[in-house]
């Protein structure tokens, strides 16, 4: 996975995430392993090397419960597997390059380690200990809302979502939203099309543009249209963790 994310035209998904504050990537996971996925989530009971639910998820989430919309997800406990343990690992160190021009550009002067390892220490030190990677389900009718995946006070500025479903074949509808709120302006909406084993990479809450009086940082919320039918799976790859 590291050789896949290290080969990856990072000079134009920059220049997208620039532009819009969120880049496509296509066909980062083959079907096999979108598939693999997806079936992880309903495990109940241990099959031949693997985990049941009970260890290898550490909490599930209803939605409604909650007022985040429709639907449920959970979060992977530690040891995460493999797969996704590798994306959290091979995604980090572009991004984090990209996350130290943004904040110069917005005058902040945060800056990450070196290593994924690194910064997972220090959000340890700072109490965020619980592993953020998800696998979310959505099913007809389900949607999730605009929202911020910040978690506390470290908060890592971009992270990848990978679509594993097939639209048109698997699920109707779903798409995934971003919306930019931008100062003294109305909202604008960004609609990222994405088929199965596709990724896009986006900003967790802020980023920098441009304006005529210099940068200045926007608000970004992320969320999934209403399903019109079947079922929807996504894993999502955040990089910092959670109190």
């Amino acid at each position: 996975m590291s050789t896949r994310v290290a080969s990856l035209d990072w000079a134009a998904l920059e220049d997208e995430l620039n532009a819009f504050g969120a880049a496509r990537i296509p066909h980062l996971l083959n079907a096999g392993e979108c598939a693999a996925l997806c079936d992880m989530y309903g495990q109940t009971h241990a099959r031949p090397g693997a985990q049941p639910t009970s260890e290898r998820f550490r909490s599930r989430i209803v939605m409604a419960r909650h007022g985040f919309g429709q639907g449920e997800y959970q979060y992977f406990a530690y040891p995460l597997p493999t797969l996704v343990a590798e994306l959290r690992e091979a995604f980090y160190a572009p991004l984090r390059d990209i996350a130290h021009r943004w904040y110069k550009a917005m005058g902040i002067d945060t800056r990450y380690p070196s290593t994924h390892h690194a910064y997972l220490a220090q959000c340890h030190d700072a109490g965020q200990r619980r592993p953020t990677p998800l696998l979310l389900r959505y099913e007809a009718g389900d949607y999730n809302c605009l929202h911020q995946d910040l978690y506390g006070d470290l908060v890592f500025p971009l992270q990848v979502a990978i679509l594993l479903s097939q639209p048109g074949e698997d699920f109707t509808g779903g798409e995934f939203v971003l919306t930019e709120q931008r100062p003294r302006m109305q909202s604008r909406a960004e609609v990222v099309p994405l088929t199965r084993g596709d990724a896009v990479v986006f900003a967790v809450h802020h980023r920098p543009v441009n304006g005529t009086r210099g940068v200045y940082r926007v608000n970004m919320r992320h969320g999934v249209s209403r399903v019109r039918s079947g079922h929807r799976y996504t894993l999502g790859v955040i990089l910092h963790d959670a109190t």
